[in-house]
């Protein structure tokens, strides 16, 4: 089961997304917070796989939140109603594993916590959208023919393990051509390398 903690101001928000995910099978709420310092709190003792985290909250917001649980093995999955430059851009460098709209369909939200909680880049497009141009930066130098490959099966949904298995070389190789690959983007996570990929073309469709 993924374990997951909602997070979000209203309540019935809270029960809304509780009441969908109980439909999903392999999804169990374990906690709620209604700011960012519960949302902090519940994490530290429940561990969840995934956080469904508001961003414009009272007391402390959900960047701040985000920011504070970068060191846990939490994926975080913002779930807002707003996609406007200034609130997509810090959630993603705060860290957030994605980042959906809460007009996302039902089965794309269960495909999305289930992907978060293998660390998995999830993005709406929408929000794809207005995150390019604004965390890139121009590259260095142009990323090599392993690091688009090890780029696009990332895209696709692969985790390090799974795009090491099918490119045949080991994990800790997959993680230094990403880490090589964010410097050369310009980018921190995974979630913005591919969305800036996608933008210059360096993907197919």
């Amino acid at each position: 089961m993924i374990r997951v903690v909602i997070v979000d101001d209203h309540p019935v928000v809270r029960d809304g997304l509780r009441g969908m995910l109980a439909g999903a099978g392999d999804v169990e709420v374990v906690g709620e917070a209604a700011d960012g310092a519960e949302a902090v709190t519940v994490v530290r003792a429940v561990r969840p796989d995934v956080v469904l985290m508001d961003l414009r909250m009272p007391g402390v917001d959900g960047v701040t939140a985000i920011e504070q649980l970068r060191d846990f093995p939490t994926r975080v999955l913002v779930l807002t109603t707003y996609d406007t430059d200034s609130d997509v851009l810090p959630a993603i460098k705060a860290g957030a594993t994605g980042y959906l709209l809460k007009d996302t369909p039902r089965e794309e939200l269960f495909r999305a916590v289930r992907s978060a909680a293998r660390g998995q880049a999830v993005l709406s497009p929408s929000v794809a959208t207005r995150l390019v141009g604004q965390v890139r930066q121009p590259a260095a130098e142009p990323l090599s023919d392993r690091e688009v490959e090890v780029l696009g099966l990332i895209a696709r949904g692969c985790t390090n393990r799974e795009a090491a298995a099918k490119l045949f070389i080991s994990e800790a190789t997959v993680k230094t051509h990403l880490v090589h690959v964010y410097a050369k983007l310009g980018v921190k996570d995974r979630a913005a390398a591919v969305a800036v990929a996608y933008e210059r073309g360096l993907l197919g469709a």
